[in-house]
């Protein structure tokens, strides 16, 4: 038996797996600095973690796997830095496309666009095109996203199509959420951080509202499918009532 059918055993047949995983995936800086590294190699060895995690996900009947891959606030970081993130969905894709293929697994970008270096949403973009006839799981990648901004942009969108009669002023949540980036996407049912943070850093704060948390003291470099099954099955012993008994 391979290692990837041994640990889908550990999850319960009986419990719910959740059809919406979202993962803020914290701590590759940290992860290079106690080990004397670059932050880069935090960031290329959490790159291998994504591999992992998408084909485990994917395995286990996961619907939808969104992964916050860089965030509008990270354009603060140092020169070097951003670059080498826009980098990195380049070299991902370049070398995992053809397995995601092969696993019929569907990527998808949720972010602004318009700020991306040309090489890296050419790369993504060529990921989306040659996926986006796969049925099985979405990858999701939130590639400079902000749910603050992400919020406005929606409102504004809704207010220019108020103005043109395209819609009225009877304004719902199914209304509002085809609006975000996220639409045609069902909300999150768990959501992991690692690293021992607890906040949502600006990460799908609509989207959120019923989402069960599973934190981890685990670096992302560091997260392996033993963390991802003891997160689900964590969400499955959960009673999700949604505001009600």
């Amino acid at each position: 038996m391979n290692k990837s059918n041994s640990i889908n055993k550990d999850v319960s047949s009986e419990g719910p797996i959740p059809e919406h995983i979202a993962i803020i995936m914290d701590g590759n800086g940290r992860w290079a600095k106690k080990r004397a590294l670059p932050r880069s190699a935090g960031h290329h060895e959490g790159m291998k973690v994504v591999k992992k995690v998408t084909k485990l996900a994917s395995n286990l009947g996961v619907g939808i796997l969104t992964v916050y891959a860089f965030s509008t606030e990270n354009w603060k970081r140092p020169k070097d830095e951003v670059n080498y993130l826009m980098r990195l969905p380049e070299e991902f894709l370049s070398t995992f496309l053809p397995e995601l293929i092969e696993e019929n697994i569907q990527v998808r970008i949720m972010g602004d666009k318009t700020q991306l270096p040309s090489h890296t949403l050419n790369a993504v973009e060529k990921a989306v095109e040659e996926t986006k006839g796969n049925t099985g799981m979405i990858l999701n990648f939130a590639l400079n996203y902000g749910s603050r901004s992400e919020i406005l942009s929606a409102i504004e969108e809704m207010m220019i199509d108020y103005k043109n009669n395209e819609i009225d002023s009877n304004v719902s949540e199914e209304l509002f959420s085809t609006y975000l980036m996220s639409s045609g996407l069902k909300d999150p049912d768990l959501l992991i951080r690692t690293s021992g943070e607890m906040r949502l850093s600006n990460f799908m704060l609509w989207q959120l509202a019923y989402t069960e948390f599973w934190f981890s003291d685990v670096l992302w470099p560091d997260f392996s499918e033993a963390h991802l099954i003891e997160a689900i099955t964590a969400y499955q012993k959960r009673g999700r009532r949604f505001g009600g008994i």
